[in-house]
């Protein structure tokens, strides 16, 4: 079974990880640190941005294919990859402020959000539609 979904949500996020990458190695570029941060308030920035996507991505990936492949492609799961692909978006350019700012915190509340939604998902994907159904009564049992 293909999951549309999830296969466009991993390449997105690779291709998000690429370009988070991207700015890291420019930054090191253009403040000359080789290895490390070097001490480089931007650059550690830029690193923990990416390490931050990193670390919530694959269980969102995970969740999405789980999802997917045991209730096939549905719209909210279209929807939700779509925001959480924005959000680390704008998480990644929130960032680089030096303040806390708005593009940051809609970023990893919709990060939160994503993995609260789909892990309750799982749950009722996994429990909710796996009621046992009683045996019918036996012959013996009316004896």
């Amino acid at each position: 079974m293909l999951l549309p979904i999830t296969l466009t949500l991993a390449a997105a996020a690779a291709l998000l990880n690429m370009w988070l990458a991207m700015r890291v190695g420019r930054t090191r570029m253009s403040n000359k640190v080789l290895h490390g941060d070097g001490g480089c308030e931007p650059l550690v920035k830029r690193m923990r941005a990416q390490a931050n996507f990193v670390e919530y991505t694959p269980f969102v990936i995970i969740l999405f294919g789980l999802i997917e492949l045991a209730t096939g492609p549905q719209t909210w799961l279209w929807l939700l990859a779509l925001v959480y692909i924005l959000a680390r978006i704008a998480h990644a350019f929130g960032m680089d402020h030096d303040t806390p700012h708005k593009a940051r915190m809609i970023g990893i509340l919709v990060t939160f959000a994503t993995i609260i939604i789909l892990s309750i998902a799982a749950l009722y994907v996994a429990y909710g539609s796996m009621r046992q159904v009683e045996a019918p009564p036996t012959l013996a049992a009316h004896v």
